[in-house]
């Protein structure tokens, strides 16, 4: 079973390694979800990621949700060490993971048992029989062994052998039975490539290139994943193989790539850095989910890209605002536990009143809570979380890609206006991935930064001086003076500025005008107005979302759309300061529901500004709103 792959479009009832076989069905499809389950140490994530790589290559819109513990290798055959990764992919354009896997492929007992009751009757279910031992089922509490008992008769369930097959296919290599069993995940990989008409070329290509330095093991996984497509080819176990067609006439023309939330976000900081003609610094302590900003901006040196891997949070931010103090594009990457560290130093910033990006990959709280899990619930603390009058714009993408945008918006606020800015991302959408498409330079704002040149402000007496809190009458933004520029040399500290000159000052007026300024500053903030999106004008409710509760939001509407249900809807990219047309989209409306990864910390906010009745629809499970969930939801507050 070592033959050559053939790609879908060379798939033909032909005779392989395996010998004759009949022909099968091939039935075409406009959607499947597929949701790959395992131990922590399986190689789930990996399978995940090449078999979404591929589908991304052939075409297909696509959304995942990789879903792993907090544990490098979680307890072997438990249910808190499974770890999963699901994919949806269409033929049209899809907005979410899904809400069920059509397929679930399940390692071990622990994989069936904690994904099962996500999985719908009719579904198919592909088992590796060889971890359905006594002791095995024994972990997770199966009395009886699910394959025989009657329980999965809802289910098209088959049974592979998965372990068994791969370590024949493997047994010409120099490896002991373990190190072959590791490569089970590749003959999964195989299998489904198959039954869904996958390229393989990437794939291959991808692990000649992953064990370069370990030839034997590259040509293990190989093998294993080329016995896997064999199988599913040979085997009278898979008479149906499925084919979903290329989405490429929902896609506006240009040269797309799969791209994830944190490289996209990562390439958008770059981008913006290069529109700024600003060198970029990324200060930076290690934390899940937003460890991957600093490990793939750390690759890119030849962009005039430097990373600075901090002993803790604080001194990360530390560095980072002594960057832009020396004139650098200023980064500082983290999660929820480190805003709360870095607070200080932000309300250093926001006294300063220099350029920042802090971006934080939300994640499930309190405290350490559940680092691999998603949430939006630092919103109240990005917008509050600092001693004093302290106000800082906060921007959310709504989708994987669109966090190359947010990131290149959140520059645009911060080096214009002078002052830290907020991103907030999450885990849902730094691990996810979408198509996306590359865009042209000339499609890129222009961010070029005017740096102070010489003095600003004649004394009384004719004296030229350089006054460093001295602001653009239009967005209030001081000059910023890099160190070391003849005749700007000023202070910097954490103690109040007199206007203007940047003295200490310890004057109450002064205060009050200075808190006063650096509010109206923040008000100022020029954002796009809101497009409702309303395409009846007769809807009555209203449902608006911020950040990643995009997709599922909109999948539920247009659910409820198809029924014949008039609903409108709205999203927020910016939570500080709200653009200035919201406050009259609200009034249009008889009923506002606000769906968040949290307990309704948005709703406070519009309540307080806006004096609105704002419904919150809430979930902090760790896990994204599914669309049925929320169309649910929603209909019931149609209904009144």
């Amino acid at each position: 079973m070592t033959s050559q792959v053939s790609s879908p479009a060379e798939h033909t009832d032909t005779t392989t390694a395996a010998g004759p076989h009949p022909p099968k069905d091939v039935r075409r499809l406009d959607r499947v979800i597929i949701r790959f389950a395992g131990d922590s140490g399986d190689g789930m994530q990996l399978t995940g990621d090449r078999f979404t790589s591929e589908t991304a290559s052939f075409g297909n819109d696509l959304s995942t949700l990789p879903n792993f513990p907090a544990e490098i290798r979680a307890p072997a055959g438990t249910l808190p060490g499974v770890s999963s990764f699901q994919l949806h992919f269409a033929d049209h354009d899809i907005l979410t993971p899904g809400d069920a896997p059509d397929v679930l492929v399940a390692m071990n007992p622990a994989a069936l048992k904690a994904n099962i009751a996500d999985v719908p009757r009719g579904a198919e279910i592909i088992v590796n029989t060889d971890e359905f031992t006594r002791r095995a089922m024994a972990k997770v509490d199966y009395a009886a062994n699910p394959l025989e008992d009657g329980s999965l008769d809802a289910f098209s369930v088959h049974p592979v052998p998965l372990t068994t097959m791969t370590v024949e296919a493997l047994k010409g290599f120099d490896l002991s039975r373990k190190e072959a069993e590791r490569s089970k995940n590749m003959f999964a990989l195989g299998l489904l490539s198959w039954m869904y008409h996958r390229p393989t070329e990437g794939t291959e290509r991808f692990l000649a290139a992953k064990f370069a330095k370990k030839p034997e093991i590259a040509a293990a996984n190989l093998a294993a994943f080329r016995a896997g497509w064999n199988f599913g080819e040979t085997t009278e176990d898979f008479a149906v193989s499925y084919e979903v067609a290329p989405a490429a006439q929902t896609f506006p023309p240009g040269t797309y790539r799969n791209i994830s939330g944190n490289l996209a976000l990562s390439y958008g900081l770059i981008a913006a850095s290069r529109q700024a003609d600003l060198p970029l610094y990324l200060g930076s302590y290690p934390i899940t989910p937003a460890s991957d900003i600093l490990h793939e901006l750390s690759r890119h040196k030849n962009f005039g890209v430097r990373t600075f891997q901090a002993e803790d949070e604080i001194a990360g931010i530390g560095a980072a605002l002594g960057a832009a103090f020396g004139g650098s594009l200023a980064v500082t990457t983290t999660s929820g536990p480190g805003v709360a560290l870095k607070s200080e130093t932000i309300g250093l910033a926001v006294s300063l009143e220099l350029p920042l990006l802090v971006i934080d990959i939300q994640r499930g709280g309190p405290s350490t809570g559940l680092p691999t899990k998603t949430e939006q619930a630092d919103l109240l603390q990005a917008m509050f979380g600092r001693n004093g009058e302290a106000p800082v714009p906060i921007v959310a993408p709504r989708t994987p890609a669109d966090c190359f945008e947010a990131a290149i918006e959140a520059a645009r606020i911060a080096v214009t206006y002078r002052t830290p800015v907020f991103l907030l991302s999450d885990g849902y959408l730094a691990n996810g991935s979408e198509p996306w498409r590359v865009p042209d330079i000339e499609e890129l704002p222009d961010l070029t930064v005017r740096f102070a040149q010489g003095p600003n402000h004649t004394l009384e007496d004719g004296t030229e001086v350089f006054w460093p809190y001295k602001r653009d009458p239009l967005t209030l933004a001081r000059p910023w003076a890099v160190p070391g520029t003849p005749g700007l040399e000023h202070r910097i500290g954490g103690i109040e500025k007199q206007d203007g000159t940047g003295n200490i000052s310890y004057d109450p007026a002064n205060h009050d005008f200075m808190v006063r300024t650096r509010q109206a500053k923040i008000d100022g903030i020029e954002v796009p107005d809101l497009d409702v999106d309303d395409p009846s004008g007769a809807a009555g409710t209203l449902v608006l979302g911020w950040g990643s509760t995009y997709g599922p939001i909109t999948a539920a509407v247009r659910r409820l759309r198809a029924a014949g249900e008039p609903i409108a809807q709205v999203h927020l990219r910016h939570l500080n300061p709200f653009p200035r047309n919201l406050g009259t989209i609200l009034e249009r409306y008889e009923r506002l529901v606000v769906p968040e990864m949290n307990l309704g910390q948005l709703s406070t906010l519009l309540r307080a500004r806006y004096l609105v009745d704002a419904r919150p629809f809430t979930q902090v499970n760790g896990m994204p709103f599914k669309a049925e969930q929320l169309a649910t939801a929603l209909k019931e507050a149609i209904d009144g």
